[in-house]
C-alpha cells in the first residue's frame, strides 16, 4: 500500500490553507478580547522538572545535560497549570497562555501529540465567571470563522445560545439512569454497586475496572455525546476523587467546583475553582501517582516548587480550552490535523 501523501504537498496545503487563515483569525481576536478584560499573555516554558501528575496523561521524557555532563531527567509538559499557578502566587490576577503541549500515547481525530492549549485564571474571582467567558468564547469562534453555527461530524450548536448548565449527577441520571452520587460517601466509592448499574445501562464492564473507569465508560458511551448539541453544555460538579486539582464545593463535598464546555458532542474546555492547600494538593497528586503506577508502571515526579507556591497563592478560578478543537468545531474541521499547520507525522 502506498503512503499517504505528505501535508506539505501544495495540493493537499490549499485544501487546508482557508482553515489555517481562519485558525489566525481566531487567535488574534482572542487576544485581543483578553486585552480589553486587562488579562496579561504570559509564555512558560515547555520544559519541566515535573508535567504534571494526572493518571491518565502520558509526557514525553528526555534529559538534561549539563556542562559537566552530569544528566537529570525532565519532561514535556502536559499542561502550562503548575507555571501559570506560580505566577498567581508572584502577584498577577488575571494571566492567559496559548501553551503548545505534549502528550503522549493520544492520536485521534479529536487528538495530537502536540497540541495548543488557551488556559486562563482569575485571581478572586468565582468559577462561575469562566461559564461566562465560555459562551463568549464560542461566539467569538464562530465570528472569526464567519460562521454562523459550530459543526462535527454532522453535529451542530448556535453560539448565540446561552449554554445548558447541568451537574455530572444529573447527566447520569438523565442520560444512564445512574444515581451517581449514591456511589459516593465522602471518599468511599461503592465501585461494585456503580458497575451493576453502569451494565443495567448497557455498558460493559471489566472485573478490574475502578470506580473512576466505569464513570469514564459511562461518561464518554452514554453522555458525551448527547451533550452541545443545538447549544452549548456546562457539565458542572464533577466528583472530588475525579478532581485531584479542584477545591470541594462547599454544597456538598462529594463534588468539586469543577465544569467541563462540551459542543457538538466534543469537550473543549476544563474549568476549576482552583484548589490552594499545599498539603491536600500533594496528598490527592500522590494519589494519582501511585494509581499511574498500578496502571501503567511509572509515575512523574511532583513539582514541589509548585506546592510551595500554593501555599502563597490566592484564591482562584481556571480554565484549560482545546484551542485547536475550538478552530475544528468553527471550521467544520473532522480531525484535528486539518487545523495544525504543521501536524505530526
Amino acid at each position: 500500500m502506498a503512503e499517504p501523501s505528505p501535508w506539505w504537498t501544495p495540493a493537499l496545503h490549499a485544501d487546508r490553507r482557508a482553515l489555517l487563515l481562519a485558525r489566525g483569525r481566531l487567535a488574534a481576536r482572542l487576544r485581543q478580547w483578553f486585552a480589553e478584560r486587562d488579562f496579561f499573555e504570559v509564555e512558560t516554558g515547555a520544559l519541566q522538572r515535573s508535567p504534571g501528575n494526572e493518571t491518565h496523561l502520558h509526557a514525553f521524557a528526555t534529559e538534561l545535560r549539563a556542562p559537566d555532563g552530569a544528566v537529570t531527567r525532565r519532561y514535556l509538559r502536559t499542561s502550562p497549570e503548575f507555571a501559570c499557578k506560580k505566577l498567581l502566587a508572584a502577584g498577577e490576577r488575571r494571566i492567559f497562555e496559548f501553551a503548545r503541549v505534549f502528550r503522549n500515547r493520544e492520536r485521534t481525530a479529536l487528538h495530537a501529540p502536540e497540541f495548543t492549549l488557551l488556559e486562563w485564571y482569575r485571581v478572586g474571582e468565582p468559577y462561575d465567571v469562566l461559564i461566562q467567558d465560555c459562551a463568549a468564547i464560542l461566539a467569538l469562534a464562530a465570528e472569526a470563522a464567519t460562521a454562523a453555527r459550530l459543526s462535527f461530524r454532522g453535529r451542530s450548536m448556535d453560539p448565540s445560545l446561552p449554554p445548558e448548565r447541568l451537574s455530572v449527577a444529573e447527566a447520569f441520571e438523565r442520560h444512564a439512569g445512574i444515581d451517581l452520587l449514591g456511589t459516593l460517601s465522602g471518599e468511599e466509592m461503592d465501585r461494585d454497586g456503580f458497575a451493576a448499574a453502569a451494565q443495567s445501562a448497557g455498558v460493559q464492564t471489566a472485573s478490574d475496572d475502578s470506580w473512576g473507569d466505569v464513570f469514564s465508560r459511562v461518561l464518554v458511551e452514554k453522555i458525551e455525546p448527547l451533550l452541545g448539541i443545538g447549544r452549548a453544555a456546562i457539565l458542572d460538579e464533577y466528583p472530588a476523587v475525579l478532581s485531584a486539582l479542584a477545591r470541594r464545593s462547599p454544597r456538598d463535598a462529594r463534588v468539586a467546583e469543577r465544569f467541563e464546555l462540551y459542543a457538538c458532542g466534543v469537550e473543549l474546555a476544563n474549568g476549576f475553582g482552583e484548589l490552594n492547600d499545599p498539603a491536600e494538593q500533594r496528598r490527592r497528586l500522590m494519589q494519582e501517582m501511585a494509581e499511574k503506577e498500578r496502571l501503567y508502571g511509572e509515575r512523574y515526579p511532583l513539582d514541589e516548587d509548585f506546592l510551595a507556591a500554593l501555599g502563597a497563592m490566592p484564591a482562584a478560578s481556571g480554565i484549560a480550552l482545546g484551542f485547536d478543537r475550538l478552530v475544528m468545531l468553527a471550521t467544520g474541521a473532522s480531525r484535528i490535523d486539518q487545523v495544525l499547520w504543521t501536524p505530526p507525522v
